[in-house]
């Protein structure tokens, strides 16, 4: 063991192959542990941390303790990668570690920055006393994966924090900044600078208090004092049930909280653990840890280093100012960015400025933003007609109409007025990006940004990837992704590119159904009774059903031996184009978003029916679901198996974010390894004895075929399960 001594006679002790370090401070031990990068609390960890406390806690010398992160940062928790496997329950355990701190026999402070998430705060809960600078944010978000707080934080916090404010953190998930909790009983200490000093000096007096006689305050010890109990915890779970139905980790947290109340802290924790473990086995919890891990992995470009070089977007060029383009230009303007706005003419100019401040404002009046908040970021926005004005931003998004003539006219003349090194994109949805890419002379810098609508609210960003991208600007698009508070995901070129690639066969299954006798209600509900945010007509009535229409017509003529029901487009020969009409395959009300049945479109259904002379039959929920999902997922694999995708998991990300996919079900690629994949293949087999469901569809896709024997698509891929 090496030491050294610094001017102001602080003992640092370096244990070598150990995440944590020691430092003598006159007779308080300021102990660090790091894990990089947000010093997760794995084994290692654990175990360093549990044996440099247990050496240290019976020296004479040592008469207090100081907790703290590394680098800033306390801990973001347990690491989530262990969880489930091997490592997590190796000893010692998180639990065990808990426990010795708070039974140390002398005082013990956490010092907390930057973070303290999860087991990270349920480890600064442990201590007898806790500092946190007023920057740090406090949290327990394990509901967020589908489990709870197993390290006793359903039996401290309320202890500390009282039952109300416990649920709103525990159950809410939400990262809170401490300050949030100064004065309260969770905090000794809450500073703007100089934490671990604040914390030291503390311990020494603390540590002088314990000499003579004081004892230490456990948060074990205290009792939950709330006169209105069960009325709270009732309310809890009313609220919990309607909105978490699919979700059992709410109301468990709810349950834990509750024991807390009602018995001893002993008693309280086996009850936290009980319910922590049956949480941990079930569905739920590995589909959002598989979609938490997914998220990240979409990220990772396996020929992209994170070190390829990035460029500087400092401000951003829409094309179009209709709902799209509006839309994009309110995400860069929401993040900061100067964002030029380009019309063909006045008229549409104005329309567009008009969405944008309209948006603002109504941010505004309900208290998102404050009123010099929304007239700061309104007032970036460039409004002009004239392409030369745009010459000088980073990148340029074209958002105008769904045609390949209109798109290519467009980054002509982007070529020719934009500044050398400016990022060209196109927001195409199905279109060829390289066709677009090869009407300019830097193909490299051409990229697709596929938003989804409302462009400025849903999560999603396809990045498309064309044959000339360059690494450089593929890097530049990621990061800027991040930057607009977006999830990217990388997609190649083809029809559709993912999303809607899939959902072609999705809708095709749903025309079929309803032209063999399901109502456009029944599929509408079945599947969203399964989970989905929208059933496939309620999704393209907000859409517009004019869209769907313009690509059939495309890929009538390119795809003629796809097979297509033809009812879709004779609902659009009517005008019924969704929302934006009052009418689709629903009616609708002025101001009102209700999907409300259609007279109209039951007659249009049964005179197309009567036309076909299909013999109608009834279809279950089974079925119907059945068709709709596994249409999905069999066209997910083709896509997985033409490079298109990445990997199984950037499809569940790009379902679970854009399309409305229950989050609870963990995403189409998810669901189906959750179901099994040999399974779905025979049900496929099934599906394909329906002469009007398209047969030669339900032909399982090569990769389905071959995952179907090794049990996931990783495998079949020949990759690490």
């Amino acid at each position: 063991m090496a030491a050294k001594y610094s001017a102001d006679n602080i003992l640092t002790e370096f244990h070598p192959m150990s995440s944590c370090t020691v430092e003598r401070r006159g007779s308080v031990v300021v102990l660090t542990f790091g894990s990089p990068p947000v010093n997760s609390l794995g084994f290692a960890t654990r175990r360093d941390l549990a044996a440099t406390f247990e050496s240290l806690v019976g020296d004479a010398n040592v008469k207090a303790f100081v907790l703290t992160g590394r680098n800033g940062t306390f801990s973001a928790g347990a690491d989530i990668k262990e969880l489930g496997s091997s490592e997590f329950m190796k000893p010692p355990v998180l639990w065990n570690v808990l426990d010795m701190l708070d039974a140390s026999p002398k005082p013990v402070v956490a010092a907390i920055e930057g973070v303290a998430l999860g087991g990270g705060l349920e480890l600064a809960l442990a201590c007898h006393y806790r500092v946190a600078l007023e920057s740090a944010k406090l949290g327990l978000p394990e509901v967020k994966i589908g489990v709870l707080p197993g390290g006793g934080g359903t039996q401290r916090l309320p202890r500390l924090i009282g039952i109300e404010n416990a649920l709103n953190v525990i159950v809410g998930g939400e990262p809170i900044p401490a300050k949030m909790f100064a004065g309260s009983p969770l905090l000794d200490a809450c500073v703007a600078s100089d934490c671990l000093a604040v914390a030291v000096t503390l311990a020494a007096t603390k540590a002088a208090e314990v000499a003579k006689g004081a004892a230490l305050p456990r948060a074990r010890d205290r009792m939950v004092k709330e006169p209105n109990l069960q009325a709270l915890l009732q309310f809890a779970r009313n609220t919990v049930k309607a909105k978490f139905a699919n979700f059992p980790a709410p109301l468990n947290c709810i349950d834990a909280i509750a024991a807390s109340a009602v018995g001893s802290f002993e008693d309280g924790i086996a009850e936290e653990r009980r319910l922590f473990a049956d949480l941990l086995a079930g569905a739920p919890a590995r589909a959002l840890m598989h979609a938490f891990f997914a998220e990240r992995d979409a990220a990772k470009i396996p020929d992209v280093p994170p070190a390829t070089k990035t460029r500087d977007i400092a401000s951003v060029a829409v094309i179009g100012g209709g709902t799209m383009g509006s839309g994009i230009a309110i995400t860069a303007l929401n993040v900061g960015l100067p964002t030029f706005m380009l019309e063909m003419n006045q008229e549409a100019l104005d329309r567009g400025v008009a969405r944008v401040r309209e948006f603002f404002e109504s941010q505004a009046k309900k208290g998102r933003l404050t009123p010099e908040a929304a007239t700061s970021k309104a007032a970036l926005l460039k409004p002009t007609i004239n392409y030369p004005d745009i010459a000088s931003a980073d990148i340029v998004i074209e958002a105008v109409f769904e045609d390949m003539a209109v798109k290519e006219k467009v980054f002509s003349t982007l070529d020719t007025v934009m500044k050398p090194g400016a990022i060209l994109a196109s927001n195409t949805s199905t279109l060829d990006l390289n066709a677009i890419a090869a009407h300019t002379k830097r193909p490299a810098d051409v990229i697709g940004t596929h938003f989804f609508s409302p462009a400025n609210v849903m999560k999603l960003l396809e990045v498309v990837r064309g044959k000339a991208t360059s690494p450089e600007v593929l890097a530049t698009v990621m990061k800027f992704a991040r930057t607009l508070r977006k999830t990217a995901v990388v997609s190649g070129v083809c029809d559709g590119f993912i999303g809607n690639r899939m959902i072609e066969q999705y809708s095709r299954q749903a025309f079929f159904m309803l032209e063999e006798g399901a109502s456009v209600q029944d599929i509408d509900g079945a599947i969203e009774k399964f989970g989905c945010a929208m059933g496939p007509f309620r999704m393209s009535d907000l859409a517009g059903n004019d869209i769907g229409w313009h690509i059939r017509k495309r890929r009538y003529a390119e795809q003629p031996e796809v097979t297509y029901s033809k009812i879709a487009d004779k609902l659009c020969e009517l005008g019924r184009f969704g929302q934006k009409t009052s009418a689709g395959w629903y009616d609708y009300k002025p101001g009102d978003r209700t999907a409300y049945r259609s007279a109209v479109v039951d007659d249009l259904v049964a005179k197309h029916r009567s036309e076909l002379k299909l013999k109608t039959r009834t279809l279950d929920a089974r079925e119907i679901v059945d068709r709709l999902v596994y249409s999905l997922v069999n066209e997910a694999a083709q896509i997985l198996d033409e490079g298109i995708a990445q990997r199984a998991s950037d499809i569940d990300v790009v379902y679970l974010t854009g399309y409305g996919f229950p989050l609870w079900r963990g995403g189409p690629m998810r669901y189906a390894e959750e179901i099994g994949l040999y399974s779905v293949v025979q049900r496929m087999h099934e599906l394909a004895r329906n002469p009007w469901g398209d047969p030669e569809f339900w032909t399982p896709a090569p990769l389905l075929a071959r995952a179907a024997m090794s049990g996931s698509f990783n495998a079949a891929k020949g990759e690490r399960s």
